[in-house]
């Protein structure tokens, strides 16, 4: 009779078996991508993640058996996912500030950069840090400091010095802050010709760099506005030179959050020129785009939390909590996780149609939060409101094409499919007749976190919908009809065409954004 193995010897056999199968996958990987057969590469990935999976299970229910050398073994195979955060002009860096600061809170990191051992000791009832990802977003150094893996850009020093004296200025290293010295000033010529070209090859390098640090670089997280100078003119010239380097090498996703440009509240007249202008030329490198825009958002902070005269900081905090529930299942281990390329498969039916809207729920403040009951039905069907929406405009004239819903906190899978068949029942909620199933569902055990003396009231649950609809061209036939006023009397053409611009580029993007109107049409009609 053939004797038992002990639980301990068992538990090292699998270990050992699963890990020549990993091994054997990720040769099958490296040469399937020599060879630009993407389907095969992905398909060892899939392998590659299966077999992690079976081995933290193993893990989880053997952790007494697990030795040293075994839990080695593991780590050194566990699938890192970094991504990269390049913040690019005003706007992008506040937003960053905003998030950056949020990151730190949710993963017990100080504004040095080092993990406070006392507060994670107090917090661990709180915050499940055992199961923090950390390095998808930081880079630990060998002092035990964690430093952001991200780039903050702009092309004049005002807002970056404005982090180098605050209060996380510790926290990054003094490449990761980029600023010229002369500001693109609401132009999107001198952000991508003039002034943007002398600081893209320093920028690039700066990537290199924080690229190098990565052992599985999973993509790139761009913020910006649509409106502003650097963010319109600077970017689609910083993600031409990333989708050549990086998209060959790594298959690398670039998502996009941007700030787009309100119905009535502007900070720059031209803004339906930069935007126009900025659509176009990022249109082919984007993979996908997450919309806010001030409007909305101040909205929001006016009538739901209650705040008289909303400021910049308030608004940067919401979208910050926004980019937190997206991100959280890159940066904390949970049971439905969603990865950056899963956005973009699920999300985006056509390589044109990209621009999903993004909602959150429950915004409530923190003197209402003990007076209300938010269950995953409620926070679900707060989603389909329009005052949830971070962009002004009215999807119930629309058809969705795809929602990703990404649940964070005390929420089971069993409510959440009860939540989306109640959903699919109500008339408000319409699909095209070409997508059948619809959603896309995520769910993440970290519960939201709040900064201290902010506007928002810690909650145990959440929910992040992004949704691609069709109603969302109401928001560029706004814009292109701006664009058309301006343009037909040829108002304020000079400063462009004085930087290097050309009168024809005006009307290609135009026509390209025309283009852009019919393909949104187009998707949403029936057989």
């Amino acid at each position: 009779m053939e004797d038992l193995l002990s639980p301990e010897l068992e538990f090292s056999h699998r270990v050992k078996k699963a890990m020549l199968c990993v091994e054997k996958c990720t040769d099958k990987v490296q040469r399937f991508a020599d060879d630009d057969d993407e389907e095969q590469s992905l398909s060892c990935i899939v392998g590659v993640r299966l077999v992690w999976a079976v081995l933290s299970g193993l893990a989880e229910s053997s952790g007494s058996f697990c030795s040293g050398s075994d839990s080695a073994i593991v780590d050194k195979y566990r699938l890192h996912r970094e991504c990269l955060s390049i913040h690019i002009g005003q706007a992008g860096v506040q937003i960053g500030d905003a998030c950056w600061e949020l990151y730190c809170l949710e993963h017990g990191i100080q504004p040095d950069g080092f993990v406070d051992s006392k507060q994670d000791s107090l917090e661990n009832a709180h915050m499940d840090l055992g199961n923090s990802s950390s390095d998808s977003f930081f880079h630990e150094t060998s002092t035990g400091k964690h430093m952001p893996r991200a780039l903050f850009v702009d092309l004049e020093p005002t807002v970056i010095d404005g982090i180098r004296v605050g209060k996380y200025r510790s926290l990054f290293h003094p490449e990761q802050l980029v600023n010229g010295k002369e500001d693109a000033a609401n132009n999107y010529a001198r952000g991508h010709y003039s002034v943007g070209s002398e600081v893209i090859n320093l920028v690039l390098e700066r990537i290199r760099k924080l690229a190098e640090q990565c052992s599985g670089l999973q993509g790139f997280l761009i913020f910006r506005s649509f409106g502003g100078g650097t963010g319109s003119g600077f970017t689609p010239l910083l993600m031409e030179q990333l989708s050549v380097e990086y998209s060959r090498k790594t298959k690398g996703v670039l998502l996009e959050f941007s700030v787009y440009p309100s119905p009535r509240i502007s900070t720059a007249v031209v803004e339906p020129y930069n935007s126009i202008l900025t659509t176009h030329s990022t249109l082919e490198h984007s993979d996908c785009t997450f919309m806010v825009d001030n409007e909305a958002i101040y909205d929001i902070c006016h009538h739901k939390l209650g705040i008289e005269r909303p400021s910049y900081t308030s608004i940067n905090s919401l979208v910050g909590q926004v980019v937190s529930s997206i991100t959280a299942s890159l940066r904390f281990e949970g049971p439905l996780n969603v990865d950056l390329i899963e956005f973009q498969t699920n999300l985006v039916p056509y390589p044109r149609i990209h621009f999903p809207i993004t909602t959150f729920a429950p915004i409530i403040s923190a003197d209402k939060a003990y007076h209300e009951h938010l269950s995953i039905l409620d926070i679900t069907a707060a989603c389909f409101e329009s005052s949830n929406q971070l962009v002004k405009c009215h999807p119930q004239f629309g058809k969705y094409m795809a929602c990703c819903l990404l649940y964070r906190g005390d929420v089971v899978p069993k409510d959440v499919n009860a939540a989306i068949a109640s959903l699919k029942s109500r008339a408000c909620v319409q699909f095209v007749d070409w997508c059948p199933t619809g959603f896309k569902v995520g769910i993440n055990q970290q519960p939201p976190s709040v900064m201290p003396g902010g506007d928002l009231a810690r909650i145990q649950r959440a929910v992040c919908m992004l949704s691609n609809t069709t109603g969302i061209v109401e928001a560029w036939a706004r814009l292109d009809h701006k664009f058309d006023l301006m343009y037909a009397k040829k108002a304020f053409l000079h400063w462009y065409i004085t930087e290097g611009m050309e009168q024809g580029e005006f009307s290609e993007a135009r026509e390209d954004l025309a283009v852009l109107e019919r393909d949104y049409e187009e998707v949403g009609l029936s057989f």
